[in-house]
């Protein structure tokens, strides 16, 4: 009778062999940067490098996450409906909106950026019909516009931008999760005298959970860290900690402190993250 050592496997070592691609490529390119920054981040000045970053640009840390936040919160509004309308209503088209969602990023990041640019420009198509409307006024009064009447270099056109290239990383998530649902459970409300509000007050958002959290990460992180929106659309009074670290990272003099500002916006982040986590009751995702 063959003991328990024959049984054994002899590729006991193939797992670790589909794993090791892996754990080199997280080695080299997040481990040994994300040393290196913190060593960085540590010259000259020491743990001053962090004091004085978080005291220099206090204000631009947090209008960096007021417009991560906003972006966040206007990416939810719209792609929950879509996601919801697509995972429940799409039927045979389901492919064809899913592509359509998708259809941005055949275009480069960087060209989406431009096209906000020439829509929002002075002389652009927004301004132009919002004159036409006779809307200049309205627009003034919530601050879409300032008093001399321009869109452009001003937060809103920060925000909406960011809103519309991360829009995408929201109604996937939300979409699988929408799509998992066993569509017995949403049959079962009517059943039992729920109407739909309360159905989905009860089933489909708790099961949908999981596809909030997940979107609201991959939209919250990159739009935390971007510095192209502002760049392009915003002003000085638009500046993030994306534009700062982006500046100055290259300029010797400055590379300690930008490091730091980095680690900064790192923790703030992951605190975040598990405060977040830890409302929406899905720490098992962490």
């Amino acid at each position: 009778m063959a003991t328990s050592d024959e049984r054994r496997p002899a590729r006991w070592y193939v797992p670790w062999l589909l794993v090791g691609p892996g754990v080199l490529w997280l080695a080299f390119f997040f481990v040994i940067p994300l040393v290196s920054l913190g060593r960085t981040s540590l010259e000259d000045n020491g743990f001053s490098n962090y004091t004085q970053a978080f005291g220099d640009q206090g204000t631009v840390v947090v209008r960096t996450f007021v417009y991560a936040f906003a972006c966040t919160v206007l990416c939810l509004a719209i792609g929950y409906p879509l996601a919801y309308f697509i995972a429940m209503r799409g039927g045979k088209r389901k492919s064809l909106l899913l592509a359509l969602v998708v259809l941005p990023f055949f275009t480069t990041y960087l060209i989406r950026t431009i096209a906000w640019v020439v829509l929002l420009r002075n002389d652009g198509p927004v301004v132009s019909v919002v004159g036409g409307l006779g809307l200049t006024g309205v627009f003034k009064a919530i601050g879409l516009m300032g008093p001399d009447g321009q869109v452009f270099g001003r937060a809103p056109a920060v925000i909406g931008a960011l809103t519309y290239n991360f829009v995408p990383f929201m109604v996937l998530p939300i979409y699988v999760s929408l799509e998992k649902i066993d569509k017995r459970l949403l049959e079962a409300g009517p059943d039992l005298y729920a109407t739909g509000a309360r159905t989905f007050r009860k089933v489909t958002l708790p099961l949908s959970l999981p596809g909030v959290f997940g979107g609201s990460l991959l939209t919250f992180i990159p739009a935390s860290g971007d510095f192209i929106n502002s760049t392009l659309l915003g002003s000085l009074r638009t500046t993030m900690i994306g534009n700062i670290i982006e500046k100055n990272f290259l300029k010797p003099a400055l590379r300690p402190e930008s490091s730091a500002l980095s680690f900064v916006l790192m923790a703030l982040i992951l605190i975040g993250v598990l405060i977040y986590a830890r409302l929406l009751g899905t720490e098992d995702l962490l």
